[in-house]
């Protein structure tokens, strides 16, 4: 069965820098796309970024030059670096996996901005 583990949420002030990880254990298919997404209050869960078996990213439009995602294959990890943090990126942090089989989530974990 896989698991996704995510940390590195906290509180941070505006201008602040976060660095999220998402250890994921159980098997995964290659190909696969890792990747976070998030969910504010009252609001949609949305896609944040993702970074496939090869590498090639994308991310929404309102983070790019500002988060950085990457991932270790050997550890199976995946990573999002968050830099110049905005009180709109206040939000629960979700990683994801998908391959073959499916889609897994992670438990969340909680980022909070303050302005």
């Amino acid at each position: 069965q896989v698991q996704l583990v995510e940390s590195g949420g906290g509180l941070v002030q505006t201008g602040g820098s976060l660095r999220l990880s998402c250890a994921i254990s159980g098997r995964i298919f290659s190909p696969n796309i890792m990747g976070w997404y998030r969910q504010a209050p009252g609001k949609q869960r949305e896609l944040v970024a993702t970074i496939t078996s090869s590498g090639s990213t994308n991310y929404q439009d309102s983070v790019k030059g500002r988060f950085i995602v990457s991932r270790d294959n050997v550890k199976n990890t995946v990573y999002l670096q968050m830099n110049s943090l905005k009180p709109e990126d206040t939000a629960v942090y979700y990683c994801s996996v998908r391959d073959g089989s499916g889609r897994q989530w992670g438990q969340g974990t909680q980022v909070t901005v303050s302005s």
